[in-house]
This record gives C-alpha cells, structure tokens and sequence, in this order.
C-alpha cells in the first residue's frame, strides 16, 4: 500500500527530513528544492503534506518563510521541533586525523565553531549539508568530512566519526505541518489524542489600519482577557516601508470565548486579519531555549 507523502525543503537526510520521520512517520518523505516546491507539491496533489522550518533557537525565523506562508493556500495543522545535533562524517575508513576540511550549509558551520577549531579542521561553505554528504559519498575525497545529521550519514553510507559537536545544546529548529485542508479538532500533537490540557495554538497575520497606537489597541484585548501571546513579528509586503504585516501566535483556539472576544476588539483596529492555523502545542515547546 502506498504511504502518503510529505514534502520537504532539502535532500534526504537534511534536519527537515528528520522533522518529518518523527511527526509524520507513516509518511513517505519527498525532498523538493525550494520552499515554493514543497507548497506546489501540496496544493497539486503530488504531496498531502509539508513540512516547513519557520525559526531557530539561535539565529531567529528563517528566511522569506512568514511572507510565504499567508500567500501560500495551506493551513498549519501541527507543529515539530527538532534538536539540531550536529555529526561530522566521512567515508568509510576515513579516521578523523585525516579529515583537513569539512562541507555544511553556511548556517551550520558556525554552530560547530570550536569543535572545528580544536581539530584544526577547515570550515567550506556548501549550499545544503545533506547535499554535501550525498556528494561526499559520490566522491573519491578521504580527506574530507561533512556536517550534518546522523539521518544523513545513514543515509548515504557515511561514518560517524563524532556526534554531538554543537558549540549550543539548546540549538532547535521549529518546523510547521501544512495541509490543503484546516484542522481545527482539538487534538494532541502528530494526530495524537488530546491531553485534558492540551493547549492550542492560533496562527493569524493581520495589518492594521491607519490610525494613531492602532498597534498598541489591538494588542490590548489580548492582554485584557488573559491571552499569552507567544509570538508577534513585523516584516515588510509589497516592497513598502510603510505597508507592514504582523504574524501571531496565541494560545488558544478561536472557539473559546476569550479568544473571541480578543480576535473581536482586533478586528477593529485592523483592515485585514488571516488565521493560518489552529493545532495543538508541542509539548517541547515550553521546555526550549529561545522558543515562545
């Protein structure tokens, strides 16, 4: 029987994919090349879901991701987050004394910094760390490593000559699920039951309207009926610096009353509001450095 797919930024074996191999593993992963793939995969039909990193515990949102999610036709149905545990691997009878540099996607590099420099071992940007180890495992190179996860060293026959090498044990990356089609059951993370806790998160984006503090109004009725707001980030649309649009994280789910009330005293301060998702709280995310 054929698994459903999920679609991912990346090749296989990048964190992405470990993303995907723990909130969805009875799905098939697709790797595409861009975010913008992994979207058209989902609205036409050739993947039932993605699987999007939107911030990390150490350098902030990722890139372009809040302005393609409102534009992008899908909803969150969940939220993962991983560890970011960095490898270095080689090729098979490779001894780490003989590795003089290592490949890794230019964000990665950094995060291994002092493992690097106590090695002596050389830092080479690359455009994806699991495309390097894919491309070191193609190659006749024994005095090169790469870094990245475990998942891509399995996966492309690599060793593991040291794990854990992360200068951050905090080091997180929060991805979200994304669907055709909204969720809005009250549930537990990854399809789970939900907990008699359970919190829920609302994902909205909203632009305010032109007139004095409407900002500072429209965040009043959050404050008012006892809303935590895990998250709220401005950026830029259209190429205008004066057309700005918030993203938010609240949570609770758009039925309970006190969210209603809020979304209510929102809308009128506000010339356009739009809910990306409702889905349960992972369970990590109180527990995370640097995460709301």
């Amino acid at each position: 029987m054929t698994k459903p797919l999920i679609a991912f930024q990346g090749a296989l074996g990048a964190y992405s994919h470990e993303a995907c191999k723990a909130a969805r593993p009875d799905h098939d992963p697709l790797p595409c090349r861009t975010f913008e793939e992994c979207i058209d995969a989902v609205l036409d039909g050739t993947a039932d879901l993605a699987m999007l990193p939107v911030e990390n515990s150490t350098y902030g949102r990722v890139a372009d991701i809040h302005s393609l999610l409102p534009k992008s036709g899908l909803n969150i149905i969940d939220e993962a987050f991983v560890r970011v545990r960095i490898s270095l691997m080689a090729k098979p009878g490779v001894k780490l004394d003989d590795v003089k540099s290592v490949r890794a996607h230019l964000v990665l590099l950094p995060q291994a910094r002092s493992y690097l420099k106590d090695h002596g071992i050389r830092a080479v940007a690359a455009a994806d760390s699991a495309g390097a180890a894919e491309e070191l495992a193609a190659s006749d190179h024994l005095d090169q490593g790469v870094l990245a996860s475990e998942l891509a060293a399995d996966t492309y026959g690599l060793n593991v000559l040291a794990r854990d090498i992360e200068d951050h044990g905090h080091n997180t990356t929060r991805f979200l699920v994304m669907s055709r089609d909204p969720d809005y059951t009250r549930r537990g993370p990854n399809g789970g039951e939900a907990p008699q806790d359970g919190t829920m998160i609302t994902t909205f984006v909203f632009e305010v309207r032109n007139i004095p503090a409407a900002l500072y109004k429209a965040m009043g009725g959050f404050a008012t009926n006892g809303i935590n707001m895990t998250k709220l980030e401005s950026y830029m649309v259209g190429g205008s610096f004066t057309a700005t649009q918030f993203y938010a994280d609240i949570e609770g789910h758009p039925e309970d009353a006190n969210v209603k009330l809020a979304m209510d005293e929102l809308r009128y301060f506000t010339q356009m509001i739009e809910v990306l998702g409702v889905y349960p709280a992972d369970p990590q995310r109180h527990g995370l450095t640097g995460q709301g």
